[in-house]
């Protein structure tokens, strides 16, 4: 899975990665600490790239008020294409989720929560396959989106069972429709060296923690 994750590369950065039109309403960078019901950076098609602000916790049409629910923040590609919450948004609303690295946690002998930052091994940015989904109910409403996760790699199952679906530039235009089909064919574990992680400090246990110390190694 992906419960936390940071960001630290500037929107105009971000917008010149992409090739996509900043909105005016980009979450503040450097995030340590993005935790789900955050803002966070999403790249869309819509006749063209753009880069806007998404809630991370994709909220299904059905759901009668943003808590009305369980909290999906992930969805996995082994099921997207059938489960109601996500069938319709894998077929025409997938999005790109940029990151600087992600966390992860192991549990020692007494159970205590151990940090690891999984950031990538060459190059300065992570990018997730995501899907998004506008809800609106009561006079609310948000543009909400989940990242797809598929079962870890040889490398990554050392910490947990479940990772993000990593996308490489190559791939980014067919993720978001824009080479015609064969999405599906990228929901796959990243190569064994793409990541690289070290352990952190337990101070991110907290989801009020703070500055870059959070990804300094220990």
């Amino acid at each position: 899975m992906c419960g936390r994750f940071a960001v630290t590369l500037p929107p105009d950065a971000m917008a010149q990665l992409f090739e996509a039109a900043p909105s005016n309403d980009l979450p503040e960078v450097p995030n340590y600490n993005v935790c789900p019901t955050n803002q966070i950076h999403v790249v869309m098609e819509d006749a063209g790239r753009r880069l806007v602000s998404m809630r991370w916790g994709f909220l299904p049409h059905w759901y009668k008020a943003p808590n009305g629910g369980p909290l999906l923040i992930n969805a996995r590609a082994e099921t997207i294409a059938e489960k109601p919450a996500f069938k319709a948004a894998c077929r025409e609303r997938r999005c790109l989720i940029p990151c600087t690295g992600f966390y992860e946690w192991t549990k020692d002998e007494d159970g205590n929560r151990l940090p690891w930052y999984i950031h990538p091994s060459q190059d300065s940015a992570l990018v997730f396959a995501g899907v998004w989904q506008d809800w609106e109910r009561d006079g609310q409403a948000f543009r909400t989106c989940a990242i797809v996760t598929c079962a870890a790699n040889q490398a990554m199952s050392n910490i947990h069972h479940r990772m993000p679906v990593v996308l490489a530039p190559d791939t980014w235009a067919k993720w978001l429709g824009e080479e015609g089909r064969g999405a599906a064919t990228l929901m796959t574990p990243a190569p064994e060296d793409a990541l690289s992680f070290y352990r952190v400090d337990p101070a991110v246990n907290s989801n009020r923690a703070k500055g870059p110390e959070l990804i300094a190694p220990l």
